[in-house]
């Protein structure tokens, strides 16, 4: 697994999200992703979003996914 992949796999889900992806070591990843289909919403909900983007990756070629989800409102604020 790699960052692009990661990335485009959230973006696909989330097409209206800008999404930046970081994780060295291929199964460990952190994410950035600024989308408006958060407002509204609580980060246990959002996180949900991200992981439904993924499916059977997570817990097996995505060991690990350290998120930070924001609208783009909270992230011109500096989230």
């Amino acid at each position: 697994m790699d960052t692009t992949t990661v990335q485009h796999l959230i973006q696909q889900g989330l097409p209206d999200a800008k999404v930046e992806v970081t994780g060295p070591d291929g199964v460990h990843f952190e994410a950035l992703v600024v989308s408006p289909s958060f407002a509204g919403k609580l980060p246990l909900a959002r996180h949900r979003m991200v992981y439904a983007t993924l499916g059977e990756l997570m817990g097996g070629a995505i060991h690990a996914l350290s998120l930070r989800t924001l609208t783009p409102e909270e992230a011109s604020r500096g989230g």
